[in-house]
């Protein structure tokens, strides 16, 4: 896993949480700058590890019910500091009958399988909704306006829930959580190649980072790598 600030903010308001036995990844990308985005990251990403560390199964209930949490603590902290406080979370996390993926926000997970790369995640987001039913052109200002409108987030006032759904894990497969610091300065086309090259994800999160410097560095920039051996 890894991080960049990029060029556009002085502070990095990314989170990145990884353990690999038993697998469990978390990122989160604080909305904005400031204080209240600072402190929303940090706060999401350390309470939906501590809830989830505590069950010795992860459920959709018990996911849920960690995000719930996150979503109590930075929403009093945003009303502590009068500021908005919220963020992105997205996370994977392994269970008995095999694995959970968690969403709530803009950042997201890609999968490289068997030659072909999927996202599998979708953004809360009016830009997606307006991709999706055809409201605007997808590159018009419209479009670059709604990108920062997030339909679900943690520290939304009516705390909505995440998407959990569960996601399978075979021998060559590569997962990719990423911000959308990544995400909206990398194309498709280039993560699928990055992705299909047999690298060490340590390599290949350098080599993406360094990508979005690249790219302009508009935005921190945060990615975590899992390959299936």
């Amino acid at each position: 896993m890894g991080s960049d600030t990029g060029n556009r903010y002085s502070a990095n308001y990314d989170v990145t949480y990884l353990v690999e036995q038993p697998l469990l990844a978390v990122l989160a990308d604080g909305m904005g700058d400031g204080p209240g985005s600072a402190a929303a990251g940090r706060i999401a990403v350390d309470t939906f590890v501590d809830h989830a560390m505590r069950v010795t199964e992860p459920s959709p209930d018990t996911l849920r019910e960690a995000v719930a949490a996150a979503h109590a603590r930075v929403s009093h902290v945003g009303r502590e500091l009068r500021v908005l406080a919220g963020c992105t979370l997205t996370a994977i996390t392994a269970a008995p009958q095999g694995y959970w993926l968690v969403q709530i926000g803009d950042s997201r997970v890609y999968r490289w399988r068997a030659g072909q790369l999927e996202l599998l995640t979708t953004d809360h987001t009016v830009a997606w909704l307006g991709a999706v039913h055809g409201w605007y052109p997808f590159n018009s200002p419209q479009a670059a306006s709604a990108r920062y409108q997030l339909t679900r987030y943690i520290g939304h006032g009516s705390a909505p829930e995440p998407d959990v759904f569960s996601v399978t894990m075979r021998p060559g497969d590569r997962y990719l959580l990423c911000t959308d610091g990544v995400s909206d300065q990398v194309g498709y086309d280039y993560l699928r190649t990055l992705l299909s090259q047999d690298t060490p994800p340590t390599t290949v999160v350098t080599t993406l980072l360094a990508a979005c410097e690249t790219a302009g560095g508009n935005d921190n920039a945060s990615a975590i790598v899992i390959r299936v051996d």
